[in-house]
């Protein structure tokens, strides 16, 4: 294992890896940092160590509904090793933490070689479409509620830490809700003892009961990044309810 924070380039083979090495650097970011605009072609894509980031689609209103989540399991802008000159959506660092910049030329570079990134990208991607098909689904399906806590065990899965800071007003613009309504569903999951809510933090009280509230969305997505990257994802341990 070379580069542990990152799955993608963990599971690389040392040869492979010692080809990128040399067009890489750990950068951090913060917290609403814009890492990709939709429709702009990028001289960077980026690895995840211990930041999240959230995939954003910019619609004509404004709005901008989050499509998907990448955490140290993946990499932002598959579009450039897909033939897409350009973005698809915006980049929105979600947790503030670390992540690899790479130069793009040189991942196009290895992915056209058609060795072991090839297929752990390919694979990735796969896994990243689900995750995207399934949020869609979930939108449009299931109640504000249990869309918030599938949201939340994503983003814990992801996060260094049960401690996750966020305003309700992102919750509401990434979940394409009324921030009223996050409020209600946010005071309700508060009063069960699942999360403790504070200006600006979410914390994870009750892991197991936040899962069993959640759609089933959120075990079909963390399923699938399991069977194709071959990677558990394990947050961080959560407080014990004592409810």
């Amino acid at each position: 294992m070379i580069c542990p924070d990152n799955y993608l380039l963990s599971a690389l083979p040392s040869a492979e890896y010692h080809r990128l090495i040399h067009d890489q650097q750990l950068v951090p970011l913060a917290a609403g940092d814009v890492i990709c605009e939709s429709g702009a072609t990028s001289e960077y894509v980026y690895f995840p160590t211990t930041s999240v980031i959230s995939l954003m689609y910019a619609m004509e209103d404004g709005s901008s509904p989050e499509i998907g989540l990448v955490g140290n399991e993946g990499m932002v802008d598959v579009a450039r090793f897909l033939g897409g000159e350009t973005a698809q959506n915006r980049a929105v660092v979600t947790i503030a933490g670390g992540a690899l910049k790479m130069k793009s030329r040189a991942l196009q570079s290895e992915f056209a070689r058609g060795g072991p990134l090839q297929r752990l990208l390919l694979r990735y991607t796969q896994a990243l479409i689900t995750q995207i098909a399934q949020i869609a689904a979930c939108n449009g399906l299931h109640t504000v509620e249990k869309r918030l806590c599938r949201w939340l065990l994503l983003c814990h899965d992801r996060a260094q830490s049960n401690d996750l800071h966020m305003t309700q007003e992102f919750l509401s613009r990434i979940l394409g809700s009324r921030r009223e309504s996050i409020t209600i569903s946010m005071n309700h999951l508060e009063s069960a003892g699942l999360i403790g809510a504070s200006r600006g933090r979410v914390t994870i009280l009750n892991r197991k009961a936040l899962e069993a509230s959640a759609c089933e969305c959120y075990p079909t997505i963390r399923a699938e990044v399991a069977r194709l990257c071959a990677r558990s994802l394990e947050p961080a341990p959560a407080v014990t309810s004592i409810h």
